[in-house]
């Protein structure tokens, strides 16, 4: 995870995105940088979110952890790699977050029930923590129900993406045009 202080930045909204299934292809357990799959205008959607002026925060369950399928340092290599990416198309993410907890688990110590892993808002709540988020004109991008659940828990607008039938640049362009 990526983190920053507040003491020097500036109120600003967030967007908070879901991974697998939004910035990515949920393809299932996703945690080696080659099966990655970027969703179409993912990128771009970052980098519209920056220019913006956006905090650009990754809020992701990663039961795969929890499961014993691959390890905490497995998802922050993907997330490096991801950054790489994004950095590559003049984006960037200002923190990643994840959980790696899931009741169902056979590793026993991430076999919990936890605020953390959405609908929760534990990763969000961090955030907020950590940055200094306008949480009036913040949102949440996602493909699931949890994703949607956890924005109101949290009291921020959640916005549903399809990447079967959109791009997550034009989700964004018409988010950031609603609050223009």
């Amino acid at each position: 995870m990526q983190t920053a202080g507040t003491t020097t930045r500036p109120l600003r909204p967030a967007a908070f995105l879901d991974r697998d299934g939004t910035l990515n292809l949920d393809t299932g357990y996703v945690y080696r940088p080659q099966d990655l799959v970027w969703t179409r205008g993912a990128k771009a959607a970052v980098r519209l979110l920056n220019r913006a002026g956006y905090y650009v925060f990754v809020v992701t369950n990663q039961s795969g952890v929890a499961r014993g399928l691959y390890t905490e340092a497995d998802v922050n290599r993907l997330h490096a790699f991801m950054q790489e990416q994004f950095a590559a198309a003049g984006a960037h993410i200002d923190a990643f977050y994840f959980c790696p907890h899931h009741p169902d688990g056979t590793v026993k110590a991430l076999t919990i029930a936890c605020r953390c892993r959405k609908p929760g808002t534990g990763m969000l709540e961090q955030a907020a923590a950590e940055w200094p988020v306008d949480r009036a004109r913040s949102i949440m991008i996602g493909d699931q129900d949890r994703d949607m659940a956890a924005a109101a828990a949290f009291g921020i607008r959640g916005v549903r993406f399809d990447a079967a039938s959109s791009s997550l640049a034009e989700v964004v362009e018409r988010e950031l045009a609603r609050h223009a």
